[in-house]
């Protein structure tokens, strides 16, 4: 019984969907409206959030090809409706995730720092690598601030320059 329902519901809507190709080949309304139908039905047909929307335009990275590259873009954007609401939290949402990265990177180099300023208590200090009198030198602690430290300007310099297309 859902069956035949559910058959009897797809026939229709290619009857109607075939009824509106002859009606647009007629030429019976001009291109905004065309447009704005086209629209209407993309979002009817569209159950995709927002998120997966933007994914959808991050793999134009790969295409080599202007002329591809711009039918890419141009069929992505027919088919994903994109407006300022959408566009604005994805770039905040971008913007929050890139300052949480730099708050990071510097705190890292900040502790590293520290680690190597500050004297750390003698059962804190591991094994001295190299000695530069009897008594001081590099130690494995300095050695791990100095990850520390790099560590945390990879994730502050990572965050700040752009990202080069490759």
């Amino acid at each position: 019984m859902e069956n035949k329902q559910i058959t009897e519901e797809a026939a229709l809507i290619e009857l109607k969907a075939d009824e509106l190709v002859a009606l647009l080949q007629k030429g019976v309304i001009d291109k905004t409206k065309s447009r704005a139908i086209q629209e209407r039905i993309y979002h009817a047909l569209d159950k995709e959030s927002i998120p997966q929307s933007i994914e959808a335009f991050k793999g134009l990275d790969t295409v080599d090809d202007r002329l591809e590259l711009l039918n890419e873009f141009e069929f992505l954007l027919s088919n994903h409706q994109l407006d300022s609401k959408t566009t604005k939290s994805y770039l905040s949402q971008e913007r929050l995730k890139k300052a949480v990265i730099i708050i990071i990177g510097v705190i890292m180099i900040t502790l590293g720092m520290a680690m190597i300023i500050m004297p750390a208590p003698p059962y804190f200090e591991m094994f001295t690598i190299f000695y530069f009198n009897p008594n001081d030198g590099v130690t494995l602690m300095d050695l791990i601030a100095l990850l520390i430290v790099f560590t945390g300007v990879y994730l502050f310099l990572s965050a700040v320059l752009k990202k080069q297309a490759a």
